[in-house]
């Protein structure tokens, strides 16, 4: 696989071309940034710990039958990813109050939704990734509605999955945002899920594990979410050994 100019880069990842029309590499940084950006550091092995952690959790996902642009870590911070054509909506799922519904709605942070929320988002940073709707997104051609509505599906199957997952790990899945996009005409999920892209408490103390640590200034970011993969099973020793030979 060879790894040809770089594509875009966002606020902690980085897209390049390959040889291989159907395929991205995906590079995690470490880089980390809150806030629509506002708020930006460099995290030591935060890109790998990411990168391992996303490649634990889509194999999970694939293996439930959630189709997804995962195919292979390439090395301890690089994966890749099939090409899609991505939809500028994020999707998320909240099984309890936390973060902005809490201000939006004035909701006290902690209290269980059930059933859970399905929530969308426009992905701009400049705009504050303003929450939208089915009507927004129809008006604009920001999606198609059967594209829509798959993602919404695919968001709850995810979450059908992963709850328990974590749950039997000691901790609580509190919400998550994914991002979708098409291949070859079929709704996949792409980008990724890691501890930046979801809340994740100890089912115990409550303590929060996630990125929430960096907005907050709790301390320990990386410490945190390796103690989340490690209590999933991940081996993070044993993957930064990945190397499959990326030629630039």
């Amino acid at each position: 696989m060879k790894k040809l100019e770089e594509l875009y880069s966002g606020k902690a990842k980085s897209v390049y071309a390959t040889d291989d029309a159907d395929r991205y590499i995906l590079q995690f940084r470490d880089d980390t940034s809150a806030f629509d950006g506002k708020k930006i550091e460099k995290l030591a092995r935060k890109g790998m710990v990411n990168n391992v952690f996303n490649a634990f959790v889509m194999k999970r996902l694939e293996e439930a039958g959630i189709p997804t642009h995962f195919d292979k870590l390439l090395s301890p911070q690089e994966a890749l990813v099939k090409k899609l054509e991505m939809m500028p909506v994020e999707c998320v799922v909240r099984n309890i109050a936390a973060g902005s519904i809490c201000r939006r709605l004035g909701i006290t942070e902690g209290i269980d939704l059930e059933p859970p929320t399905f929530e969308l988002f426009l992905k701009n940073d400049e705009l504050g990734d303003p929450m939208i709707n089915e009507y927004h997104i129809a008006s604009f051609g920001w999606g198609e509605a059967q594209h829509i509505e798959r993602s919404r599906e695919l968001s709850f199957a995810v979450n059908d999955v992963l709850k328990p997952m974590f749950l039997e790990a000691g901790m609580l899945l509190v919400d998550f945002k994914l991002e979708f996009g098409l291949y070859r005409g079929e709704v996949v999920l792409g980008d990724e899920f890691t501890p930046d892209g979801c809340r994740v408490w100890d089912v115990e103390t409550r303590e929060k594990l996630d990125k929430d640590r960096f907005r907050q200034n709790l301390g320990g970011v990386i410490e945190s979410y390796e103690l989340v993969g490690r209590r999933l099973g991940i081996d993070f020793d044993e993957a930064t050994a990945v190397r499959e030979g990326v030629d630039s």
